[in-house]
Protein backbone atom coordinates (compact mmCIF):
# COMPACT_ATOMS: atom_id res chain seq x y z
CA UNK A 1 0.00 0.00 0.00
CA UNK A 2 2.85 2.39 0.88
CA UNK A 3 4.49 1.73 -2.50
CA UNK A 4 1.23 2.34 -4.34
CA UNK A 5 0.64 5.61 -2.51
CA UNK A 6 4.17 6.85 -3.18
CA UNK A 7 3.94 5.76 -6.80
CA UNK A 8 0.62 7.55 -7.22
CA UNK A 9 1.87 10.85 -5.80
CA UNK A 10 5.04 10.60 -7.82
CA UNK A 11 3.03 10.17 -11.03
CA UNK A 12 0.68 12.96 -9.94
CA UNK A 13 3.62 15.29 -9.39
CA UNK A 14 4.92 14.51 -12.87
CA UNK A 15 1.48 15.18 -14.36
CA UNK A 16 1.15 18.50 -12.55
CA UNK A 17 4.46 19.61 -13.99
CA UNK A 18 3.15 19.67 -17.56
CA UNK A 19 0.87 22.71 -17.15
CA UNK A 20 3.22 24.34 -14.62
CA UNK A 21 6.11 24.14 -17.09
CA UNK A 22 3.94 25.63 -19.82
CA UNK A 23 2.82 28.42 -17.51
CA UNK A 24 6.41 29.13 -16.53
CA UNK A 25 7.32 29.57 -20.19
CA UNK A 26 4.32 31.85 -20.74
CA UNK A 27 5.33 33.68 -17.58
CA UNK A 28 8.66 34.63 -19.13
CA UNK A 29 6.85 36.21 -22.09
CA UNK A 30 4.39 37.91 -19.73
CA UNK A 31 7.18 39.22 -17.51
CA UNK A 32 9.27 40.56 -20.36
CA UNK A 33 6.29 42.23 -22.04
CA UNK A 34 5.14 43.66 -18.70
CA UNK A 35 8.57 45.12 -18.06
CA UNK A 36 8.66 46.72 -21.53
CA UNK A 37 5.29 48.35 -20.88
CA UNK A 38 6.42 50.00 -17.61
CA UNK A 39 6.48 53.82 -17.82
CA UNK A 40 10.03 53.88 -16.44
CA UNK A 41 11.28 51.56 -19.20
CA UNK A 42 9.41 53.39 -21.95
CA UNK A 43 10.81 56.69 -20.70
CA UNK A 44 14.33 55.28 -21.09
CA UNK A 45 13.49 53.64 -24.45
CA UNK A 46 10.90 55.94 -26.11
CA UNK A 47 10.59 53.83 -29.27
CA UNK A 48 8.77 51.17 -27.21
CA UNK A 49 5.83 53.57 -26.86
CA UNK A 50 5.40 54.01 -30.61
CA UNK A 51 2.45 52.35 -32.32
CA UNK A 52 3.91 49.15 -33.81
CA UNK A 53 6.23 48.10 -30.95
CA UNK A 54 3.52 48.86 -28.38
CA UNK A 55 0.97 46.83 -30.35
CA UNK A 56 3.30 43.81 -30.54
CA UNK A 57 4.26 44.01 -26.87
CA UNK A 58 0.69 44.48 -25.63
CA UNK A 59 -0.52 41.58 -27.81
CA UNK A 60 2.13 39.27 -26.41
CA UNK A 61 1.22 40.44 -22.92
CA UNK A 62 -2.48 39.70 -23.31
CA UNK A 63 -2.01 36.37 -25.10
CA UNK A 64 0.47 35.07 -22.52
CA UNK A 65 -1.65 36.38 -19.65
CA UNK A 66 -4.89 34.69 -20.71
CA UNK A 67 -3.26 31.28 -20.42
CA UNK A 68 -3.33 31.56 -16.64
CA UNK A 69 -7.12 31.68 -16.56
CA UNK A 70 -7.11 28.19 -18.13
CA UNK A 71 -5.25 26.55 -15.22
CA UNK A 72 -8.14 24.24 -14.14
CA UNK A 73 -8.78 22.84 -17.61
CA UNK A 74 -5.03 22.41 -18.16
CA UNK A 75 -4.88 20.36 -14.96
CA UNK A 76 -7.86 18.25 -16.01
CA UNK A 77 -6.21 17.40 -19.31
CA UNK A 78 -2.64 16.95 -18.06
CA UNK A 79 -3.52 14.76 -15.07
CA UNK A 80 -5.72 12.51 -17.20
CA UNK A 81 -2.93 12.34 -19.77
CA UNK A 82 -0.18 11.73 -17.24
CA UNK A 83 -1.93 9.08 -15.13
CA UNK A 84 -3.41 7.11 -18.03
CA UNK A 85 -1.50 3.89 -18.61
CA UNK A 86 -2.44 3.54 -22.29
CA UNK A 87 -4.27 5.51 -24.99
CA UNK A 88 -3.22 8.77 -23.36
CA UNK A 89 -4.75 10.92 -26.07
CA UNK A 90 -8.19 9.42 -25.38
CA UNK A 91 -7.73 10.11 -21.66
CA UNK A 92 -6.76 13.76 -22.28
CA UNK A 93 -9.83 14.26 -24.48
CA UNK A 94 -12.04 12.68 -21.83
CA UNK A 95 -10.42 14.87 -19.18
CA UNK A 96 -11.67 18.01 -20.91
CA UNK A 97 -15.13 16.53 -21.43
CA UNK A 98 -15.29 15.54 -17.78
CA UNK A 99 -14.26 18.97 -16.57
CA UNK A 100 -16.85 20.68 -18.76
CA UNK A 101 -19.57 18.26 -17.69
CA UNK A 102 -18.68 19.08 -14.09
CA UNK A 103 -19.05 22.82 -14.74
CA UNK A 104 -22.41 22.47 -16.46
CA UNK A 105 -23.84 20.09 -13.84
CA UNK A 106 -22.75 22.40 -11.02
CA UNK A 107 -24.42 25.31 -12.81
CA UNK A 108 -27.62 23.29 -13.10
CA UNK A 109 -27.62 22.60 -9.34
CA UNK A 110 -27.04 26.28 -8.53
CA UNK A 111 -29.90 27.37 -10.80
CA UNK A 112 -32.40 25.01 -9.14
CA UNK A 113 -32.62 27.25 -6.10
CA UNK A 114 -32.47 24.10 -3.95
CA UNK A 115 -30.54 26.07 -1.35
CA UNK A 116 -28.69 29.35 -0.98
CA UNK A 117 -25.37 29.09 -2.77
CA UNK A 118 -24.54 32.80 -2.50
CA UNK A 119 -21.79 32.15 0.09
CA UNK A 120 -19.71 30.36 -2.55
CA UNK A 121 -17.71 31.98 -5.31
CA UNK A 122 -19.71 31.90 -8.56
CA UNK A 123 -17.85 32.77 -11.77
CA UNK A 124 -18.17 32.57 -15.54
CA UNK A 125 -15.89 29.70 -16.59
CA UNK A 126 -15.67 28.65 -20.25
CA UNK A 127 -19.01 30.30 -20.85
CA UNK A 128 -20.76 28.66 -17.86
CA UNK A 129 -21.78 30.52 -14.68
CA UNK A 130 -20.91 27.96 -12.05
CA UNK A 131 -19.12 27.23 -8.77
CA UNK A 132 -15.55 28.47 -9.01
CA UNK A 133 -13.30 25.88 -7.35
CA UNK A 134 -10.17 27.08 -9.11
CA UNK A 135 -7.57 24.45 -9.95
CA UNK A 136 -9.20 22.00 -7.52
CA UNK A 137 -12.00 21.25 -9.98
CA UNK A 138 -9.50 20.49 -12.72
CA UNK A 139 -7.50 18.22 -10.43
CA UNK A 140 -10.64 16.28 -9.45
CA UNK A 141 -11.68 15.94 -13.08
CA UNK A 142 -8.23 14.72 -14.09
CA UNK A 143 -8.00 12.15 -11.27
CA UNK A 144 -11.49 10.75 -11.87
CA UNK A 145 -10.95 10.62 -15.63
CA UNK A 146 -7.62 8.80 -15.29
CA UNK A 147 -9.13 6.22 -12.93
CA UNK A 148 -12.15 5.58 -15.17
CA UNK A 149 -10.00 5.47 -18.29
CA UNK A 150 -7.59 2.90 -16.85
CA UNK A 151 -10.53 0.79 -15.69
CA UNK A 152 -12.76 0.89 -18.77
CA UNK A 153 -10.73 1.76 -21.87
CA UNK A 154 -10.67 -1.90 -22.95
CA UNK A 155 -14.21 -2.88 -21.93
CA UNK A 156 -16.10 -4.96 -24.51
CA UNK A 157 -19.87 -5.01 -25.13
CA UNK A 158 -22.13 -7.41 -27.08
CA UNK A 159 -22.03 -7.08 -30.86
CA UNK A 160 -25.19 -4.96 -31.02
CA UNK A 161 -23.64 -2.18 -28.96
CA UNK A 162 -19.95 -2.99 -29.52
CA UNK A 163 -19.44 0.43 -31.11
CA UNK A 164 -19.82 2.04 -27.68
CA UNK A 165 -17.19 -0.13 -26.00
CA UNK A 166 -13.52 0.51 -25.31
CA UNK A 167 -12.27 4.04 -25.93
CA UNK A 168 -15.72 5.41 -26.77
CA UNK A 169 -17.12 4.18 -23.47
CA UNK A 170 -14.49 6.18 -21.60
CA UNK A 171 -15.98 9.48 -22.78
CA UNK A 172 -19.49 8.33 -21.86
CA UNK A 173 -18.65 7.10 -18.37
CA UNK A 174 -16.52 10.17 -17.64
CA UNK A 175 -19.29 12.58 -18.66
CA UNK A 176 -21.89 10.75 -16.56
CA UNK A 177 -19.62 10.41 -13.53
CA UNK A 178 -18.35 13.99 -13.59
CA UNK A 179 -21.89 15.28 -14.09
CA UNK A 180 -22.89 13.39 -10.94
CA UNK A 181 -19.96 14.85 -9.02
CA UNK A 182 -20.83 18.28 -10.39
CA UNK A 183 -24.38 18.02 -9.03
CA UNK A 184 -23.16 17.06 -5.56
CA UNK A 185 -20.15 19.36 -5.27
CA UNK A 186 -22.04 22.66 -4.68
CA UNK A 187 -23.62 21.01 -1.61
CA UNK A 188 -20.28 20.08 -0.02
CA UNK A 189 -17.75 22.54 -1.37
CA UNK A 190 -18.47 25.38 1.06
CA UNK A 191 -17.09 23.68 4.23
CA UNK A 192 -14.16 22.23 2.24
CA UNK A 193 -13.36 25.67 0.86
CA UNK A 194 -13.51 27.18 4.33
CA UNK A 195 -11.06 24.55 5.60
CA UNK A 196 -8.58 25.11 2.75
CA UNK A 197 -8.77 28.88 3.16
CA UNK A 198 -8.27 28.48 6.90
CA UNK A 199 -5.13 26.39 6.40
CA UNK A 200 -3.82 28.95 3.94
CA UNK A 201 -4.47 31.71 6.47
CA UNK A 202 -2.55 29.80 9.15
CA UNK A 203 0.44 29.41 6.84
CA UNK A 204 0.43 33.10 5.94
CA UNK A 205 -0.13 34.14 9.56
CA UNK A 206 2.98 32.18 10.55
CA UNK A 207 4.95 34.77 8.60
CA UNK A 208 8.65 34.15 8.08
CA UNK A 209 8.55 30.84 9.97
CA UNK A 210 5.83 29.51 7.66
CA UNK A 211 7.91 30.49 4.64
CA UNK A 212 10.96 28.75 6.16
CA UNK A 213 8.99 25.52 6.68
CA UNK A 214 7.71 25.67 3.10
CA UNK A 215 11.18 26.26 1.65
CA UNK A 216 12.74 23.47 3.70
CA UNK A 217 10.04 20.96 2.74
CA UNK A 218 10.30 22.00 -0.90
CA UNK A 219 13.93 20.84 -0.92
CA UNK A 220 13.53 17.82 1.36
CA UNK A 221 10.89 16.38 -0.98
CA UNK A 222 13.21 16.49 -4.00
CA UNK A 223 14.29 12.80 -3.69
CA UNK A 224 10.67 11.63 -3.90
CA UNK A 225 9.57 14.01 -6.63
CA UNK A 226 6.70 15.14 -4.38
CA UNK A 227 8.00 18.70 -4.32
CA UNK A 228 6.00 19.16 -7.53
CA UNK A 229 2.81 18.40 -5.61
CA UNK A 230 3.69 20.80 -2.78
CA UNK A 231 4.55 23.57 -5.23
CA UNK A 232 1.42 23.04 -7.30
CA UNK A 233 -0.81 23.24 -4.23
CA UNK A 234 0.67 26.56 -3.19
CA UNK A 235 0.76 27.93 -6.71
CA UNK A 236 -2.81 27.09 -7.70
CA UNK A 237 -4.97 26.66 -4.56
CA UNK A 238 -5.88 28.85 -1.55
CA UNK A 239 -2.92 27.38 0.35
CA UNK A 240 -0.82 29.92 -1.53
CA UNK A 241 -3.22 32.75 -0.76
CA UNK A 242 -6.36 34.40 -2.11
CA UNK A 243 -6.43 37.88 -3.64
CA UNK A 244 -9.58 39.47 -5.07
CA UNK A 245 -11.07 36.03 -5.69
CA UNK A 246 -7.98 34.59 -7.41
CA UNK A 247 -6.46 31.55 -5.68
CA UNK A 248 -2.84 30.39 -5.58
CA UNK A 249 0.33 32.47 -5.33
CA UNK A 250 1.41 31.91 -8.94
CA UNK A 251 -2.04 32.66 -10.34
CA UNK A 252 -2.28 35.80 -8.23
CA UNK A 253 1.14 37.11 -9.16
CA UNK A 254 0.81 36.56 -12.90
CA UNK A 255 -2.72 37.95 -13.10
CA UNK A 256 -2.09 41.08 -11.04
CA UNK A 257 1.56 41.93 -11.72
CA UNK A 258 0.50 44.70 -14.12
CA UNK A 259 -2.62 45.78 -12.28
CA UNK A 260 -1.59 46.56 -8.70
CA UNK A 261 1.52 47.98 -7.01
CA UNK A 262 4.20 45.32 -6.86
CA UNK A 263 4.45 45.58 -3.07
CA UNK A 264 0.87 44.27 -2.78
CA UNK A 265 2.08 40.94 -4.16
CA UNK A 266 4.95 40.41 -1.71
CA UNK A 267 3.00 37.95 0.46
CA UNK A 268 2.51 35.72 -2.58
CA UNK A 269 5.93 35.86 -4.25
CA UNK A 270 7.47 34.62 -0.99
CA UNK A 271 6.43 31.11 -2.08
CA UNK A 272 7.74 31.51 -5.64
CA UNK A 273 11.08 31.62 -7.44
CA UNK A 274 12.70 34.36 -5.37
CA UNK A 275 13.36 31.98 -2.48
CA UNK A 276 15.35 29.65 -4.72
CA UNK A 277 17.63 32.17 -6.38
CA UNK A 278 20.33 32.56 -3.69
CA UNK A 279 21.05 28.83 -3.56
CA UNK A 280 20.39 28.05 -7.23
CA UNK A 281 22.51 30.87 -8.65
CA UNK A 282 25.17 31.09 -5.93
CA UNK A 283 25.06 28.31 -3.32
CA UNK A 284 24.98 25.22 -5.49
CA UNK A 285 27.57 26.48 -8.02
CA UNK A 286 29.90 27.12 -5.07
CA UNK A 287 29.16 23.63 -3.77
CA UNK A 288 30.02 22.23 -7.21
CA UNK A 289 33.41 23.96 -7.04
CA UNK A 290 34.05 22.40 -3.62
CA UNK A 291 33.02 18.98 -4.93
CA UNK A 292 35.44 19.31 -7.84
CA UNK A 293 38.30 20.47 -5.66
CA UNK A 294 37.89 17.59 -3.22
CA UNK A 295 37.69 14.97 -5.97
CA UNK A 296 40.69 12.63 -6.41
CA UNK A 297 42.88 13.53 -9.38
CA UNK A 298 41.95 10.45 -11.43
CA UNK A 299 38.25 11.40 -11.27
CA UNK A 300 38.56 15.15 -11.74
CA UNK A 301 37.99 15.23 -15.51
CA UNK A 302 34.66 13.42 -15.38
CA UNK A 303 33.50 15.17 -12.22
CA UNK A 304 34.38 18.51 -13.81
CA UNK A 305 32.16 17.76 -16.81
CA UNK A 306 29.34 16.67 -14.49
CA UNK A 307 29.64 19.78 -12.33
CA UNK A 308 29.76 22.18 -15.28
CA UNK A 309 26.58 20.69 -16.73
CA UNK A 310 24.90 20.82 -13.31
CA UNK A 311 25.92 24.41 -12.63
CA UNK A 312 24.69 25.52 -16.06
CA UNK A 313 21.28 23.91 -15.46
CA UNK A 314 20.96 25.39 -11.96
CA UNK A 315 22.23 28.89 -12.77
CA UNK A 316 20.41 29.40 -16.06
CA UNK A 317 17.11 27.57 -15.71
CA UNK A 318 16.81 26.66 -12.03
CA UNK A 319 17.02 22.89 -12.55
CA UNK A 320 18.98 21.70 -9.53
CA UNK A 321 18.54 17.94 -9.49
CA UNK A 322 21.71 17.10 -11.49
CA UNK A 323 23.76 18.77 -8.75
CA UNK A 324 21.63 17.66 -5.81
CA UNK A 325 21.64 14.02 -6.81
CA UNK A 326 25.41 14.07 -7.18
CA UNK A 327 25.79 14.38 -3.39
CA UNK A 328 22.35 13.47 -2.04
CA UNK A 329 23.05 9.79 -1.42
CA UNK A 330 26.77 9.79 -0.75
CA UNK A 331 26.50 12.71 1.70
CA UNK A 332 22.92 12.92 3.03
CA UNK A 333 24.05 15.28 5.79
CA UNK A 334 24.93 17.81 3.11
CA UNK A 335 21.52 17.41 1.53
CA UNK A 336 19.82 18.12 4.88
CA UNK A 337 22.10 21.16 5.24
CA UNK A 338 21.12 22.24 1.72
CA UNK A 339 17.41 21.83 2.50
CA UNK A 340 17.64 23.94 5.64
CA UNK A 341 19.59 26.58 3.74
CA UNK A 342 16.80 26.47 1.15
CA UNK A 343 14.26 27.25 3.87
CA UNK A 344 16.43 30.08 5.18
CA UNK A 345 16.73 31.44 1.65
CA UNK A 346 12.96 31.59 1.24
CA UNK A 347 12.65 33.22 4.66
CA UNK A 348 15.34 35.84 4.00
CA UNK A 349 13.85 36.87 0.68
CA UNK A 350 10.50 37.36 2.43
CA UNK A 351 11.94 39.30 5.38
CA UNK A 352 14.03 41.55 3.10
CA UNK A 353 10.97 42.46 1.01
CA UNK A 354 12.08 40.88 -2.26
CA UNK A 355 9.21 40.67 -4.78
CA UNK A 356 10.34 38.42 -7.63
CA UNK A 357 7.71 36.00 -8.92
CA UNK A 358 7.33 33.11 -11.39
CA UNK A 359 8.50 29.55 -10.75
CA UNK A 360 12.16 29.43 -11.81
CA UNK A 361 15.16 30.29 -9.68
CA UNK A 362 17.71 30.88 -12.42
CA UNK A 363 19.22 33.91 -14.08
CA UNK A 364 16.43 34.22 -16.67
CA UNK A 365 13.69 34.75 -14.10
CA UNK A 366 16.06 36.88 -12.01
CA UNK A 367 16.38 39.43 -14.81
CA UNK A 368 12.85 39.30 -16.22
CA UNK A 369 10.98 39.32 -12.92
CA UNK A 370 13.61 41.07 -10.80
CA UNK A 371 16.01 43.45 -12.52
CA UNK A 372 13.44 44.52 -15.13
CA UNK A 373 10.66 45.13 -12.59
CA UNK A 374 10.93 48.44 -10.69
CA UNK A 375 10.38 47.99 -6.98
CA UNK A 376 11.21 44.26 -6.88
CA UNK A 377 14.18 44.80 -4.50
CA UNK A 378 16.13 42.33 -6.65
CA UNK A 379 19.49 43.60 -5.36
CA UNK A 380 19.08 41.58 -2.16
CA UNK A 381 19.40 38.35 -4.15
CA UNK A 382 23.06 38.78 -5.17
CA UNK A 383 23.89 40.28 -1.77
CA UNK A 384 22.50 37.23 0.05
CA UNK A 385 23.82 35.02 -2.74
CA UNK A 386 27.44 35.99 -2.11
CA UNK A 387 27.12 34.87 1.51
CA UNK A 388 25.44 31.67 0.33
CA UNK A 389 28.32 30.97 -2.04
CA UNK A 390 30.86 31.34 0.77
CA UNK A 391 28.86 29.21 3.22
CA UNK A 392 28.13 26.43 0.69
CA UNK A 393 31.72 26.30 -0.53
CA UNK A 394 33.25 26.07 2.93
CA UNK A 395 30.65 23.64 4.29
CA UNK A 396 30.90 21.25 1.33
CA UNK A 397 34.68 21.40 1.16
CA UNK A 398 35.07 20.87 4.92
CA UNK A 399 32.60 17.98 5.11
CA UNK A 400 33.77 16.14 1.99
CA UNK A 401 37.41 16.48 3.01
CA UNK A 402 36.77 15.42 6.59
CA UNK A 403 34.79 12.35 5.57
CA UNK A 404 37.03 11.64 2.56
CA UNK A 405 33.98 11.46 0.29
CA UNK A 406 34.11 11.90 -3.48
CA UNK A 407 31.49 11.79 -6.21
CA UNK A 408 31.14 8.37 -7.82
CA UNK A 409 31.50 8.47 -11.59
CA UNK A 410 31.56 5.89 -14.33
CA UNK A 411 34.89 4.22 -14.91
CA UNK A 412 34.14 3.47 -18.57
CA UNK A 413 36.85 4.19 -21.09
CA UNK A 414 35.82 7.22 -23.14
CA UNK A 415 38.88 7.19 -25.41
CA UNK A 416 36.84 6.40 -28.50
CA UNK A 417 34.14 8.97 -27.82
CA UNK A 418 35.49 11.37 -30.43
CA UNK A 419 35.11 8.68 -33.10
CA UNK A 420 31.45 8.05 -32.34
CA UNK A 421 28.71 10.24 -33.82
CA UNK A 422 26.05 11.87 -31.68
CA UNK A 423 23.36 9.55 -33.05
CA UNK A 424 25.51 6.51 -32.33
CA UNK A 425 26.16 7.74 -28.78
CA UNK A 426 22.42 8.15 -28.22
CA UNK A 427 21.77 4.66 -29.60
CA UNK A 428 24.34 3.23 -27.18
CA UNK A 429 22.83 5.20 -24.31
CA UNK A 430 19.31 3.99 -25.12
CA UNK A 431 20.47 0.39 -25.46
CA UNK A 432 22.21 0.59 -22.09
CA UNK A 433 19.14 2.15 -20.41
CA UNK A 434 16.85 -0.58 -21.71
CA UNK A 435 19.28 -3.24 -20.61
CA UNK A 436 19.62 -1.62 -17.17
CA UNK A 437 15.83 -1.60 -16.84
CA UNK A 438 15.75 -5.36 -17.27
CA UNK A 439 15.17 -5.50 -21.01
CA UNK A 440 12.25 -4.78 -23.30
CA UNK A 441 9.92 -7.27 -21.62
CA UNK A 442 10.42 -5.75 -18.17
CA UNK A 443 9.43 -2.21 -19.19
CA UNK A 444 5.77 -1.26 -18.80
CA UNK A 445 5.71 2.44 -19.66
CA UNK A 446 8.26 5.25 -20.05
CA UNK A 447 7.53 8.88 -19.15
CA UNK A 448 9.57 11.89 -18.13
CA UNK A 449 9.34 15.22 -16.36
CA UNK A 450 11.76 18.15 -16.53
CA UNK A 451 14.76 16.25 -15.25
CA UNK A 452 13.81 12.59 -14.67
CA UNK A 453 13.16 9.53 -16.79
CA UNK A 454 10.19 7.85 -15.07
CA UNK A 455 9.67 4.17 -15.82
CA UNK A 456 7.17 1.56 -14.63
CA UNK A 457 8.69 -1.92 -14.59
CA UNK A 458 7.33 -5.40 -13.99
CA UNK A 459 10.13 -6.71 -11.78
CA UNK A 460 12.41 -4.28 -9.95
CA UNK A 461 14.88 -7.05 -9.13
CA UNK A 462 15.89 -7.14 -12.81
CA UNK A 463 16.95 -3.48 -12.75
CA UNK A 464 20.71 -2.89 -12.69
CA UNK A 465 21.35 0.37 -10.82
CA UNK A 466 25.06 0.51 -11.63
CA UNK A 467 24.51 0.44 -15.40
CA UNK A 468 22.69 3.77 -15.32
CA UNK A 469 25.95 5.51 -14.45
CA UNK A 470 27.24 4.59 -17.91
CA UNK A 471 24.41 6.61 -19.45
CA UNK A 472 25.19 9.85 -17.62
CA UNK A 473 22.64 9.40 -14.83
CA UNK A 474 23.15 11.59 -11.74
CA UNK A 475 21.12 9.28 -9.53
CA UNK A 476 18.05 7.09 -9.22
CA UNK A 477 14.96 7.03 -7.02
CA UNK A 478 12.58 4.09 -6.47
CA UNK A 479 9.30 5.45 -5.03
CA UNK A 480 7.75 1.97 -5.25
CA UNK A 481 8.66 -1.57 -6.23
CA UNK A 482 7.22 -0.99 -9.71
CA UNK A 483 8.46 2.51 -10.49
CA UNK A 484 11.95 3.94 -10.94
CA UNK A 485 13.14 7.48 -11.69
CA UNK A 486 16.52 8.10 -13.33
CA UNK A 487 17.83 11.66 -13.08
CA UNK A 488 19.41 13.09 -16.25
CA UNK A 489 18.73 16.80 -15.98
CA UNK A 490 17.61 19.00 -18.91
CA UNK A 491 18.65 16.42 -21.54
CA UNK A 492 16.04 13.93 -20.29
CA UNK A 493 13.45 14.90 -22.93
CA UNK A 494 15.73 13.78 -25.75
CA UNK A 495 16.64 10.57 -23.92
CA UNK A 496 13.01 9.74 -23.14
CA UNK A 497 11.96 10.26 -26.77
CA UNK A 498 14.77 8.00 -27.96
CA UNK A 499 13.88 5.27 -25.45
CA UNK A 500 10.20 5.39 -26.38
CA UNK A 501 11.11 5.22 -30.06
CA UNK A 502 13.30 2.19 -29.39
CA UNK A 503 10.41 0.56 -27.54
CA UNK A 504 8.12 1.54 -30.45
CA UNK A 505 5.74 3.50 -28.24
Amino acid sequence: MKNKIMGFFSDLGRSLMMPIAALAACGIVLGLSSALMKPQVQAALPFLASTLPLFIISTLNKVSGIVFTLMPVLFAISIALGLAKEDKGVAAFAGFLGYYAFLVASACMINTGFMDFSAMKISMILGVETVDMGATAGIIAGLVTAWLHNKFHKVEFPAAIAFYGGKRFVALIVIVTMAGIGLVMPLIWEPISVGINGLGSVIHTAGAFGVFIFGTLERLLIPTGLHHVLNSLFRTTPLGGVYEGVEGCLNIFLQFVDQVPLKDLASFTQFLGQGKMPFMMFGLPAAALAIYQTTPYDKKAKVKALMIAGVAASFVSGITEPLEFSFMFIAPVLFVFHSIMGGISFMLMSVLGVIVGNTGGGIIDFFIWGVFQPGSNWFWIPIVGVFYAVIYYNEFKWYLSKKNISIDVSEDDDATDDKVSISEKMAITVSTIIEALGGFDNIVVVNNCISRLRVDVKDMSLVNDEMFKKTGSMGIVKPSDKHIQIIYGPKVEKIADAVRQALKY
